[in-house]
């Protein structure tokens, strides 16, 4: 359970900047030329990856690539929400909780073994 909870850790806080590499720009940045923007965004993933290797890593000894692919979805839509309303001044719609609603069922279905005993 250890190594599951600092996986999610990881991943959390790798995805809080592998979402402001991909977006950021588009908010402080807009004005400049595409490539500027391109080498601010490898700069902030560079953090991301040092994060994101070893949670994969750790991850990796309590959970299969898949689980760990979902569990990543899942963390990406739960940090980019709040990233689009809150930064980038979005408005949320039922769009969002489908899309929730169906990485849950995800989730589900690929950690079932686990949460059921089956």
């Amino acid at each position: 359970m250890k190594e599951f909870l600092i996986a999610v850790f990881l991943l959390l806080c790798s995805n809080a900047f592998m979402t402001f590499a991909w977006y950021g720009h588009l908010r402080y940045l807009k004005e400049q030329f595409w490539l500027v923007a391109a080498i601010a965004s490898w700069s902030i993933a560079f953090f991301e990856y040092l994060l994101q290797v070893p949670a994969n890593r750790i991850g990796h000894q309590v959970m299969s690539v898949s689980q760990l692919k979902i569990i990543q979805e899942v963390i990406t839509l739960s940090v980019f929400v709040p990233f689009c309303v809150l930064f980038l001044k979005e408005e949320v719609t039922l769009d969002y909780l489908w899309a929730g609603l169906c990485l849950l069922g995800a989730v589900f279905f690929l950690f079932r073994k686990k949460l059921c005993g089956v």
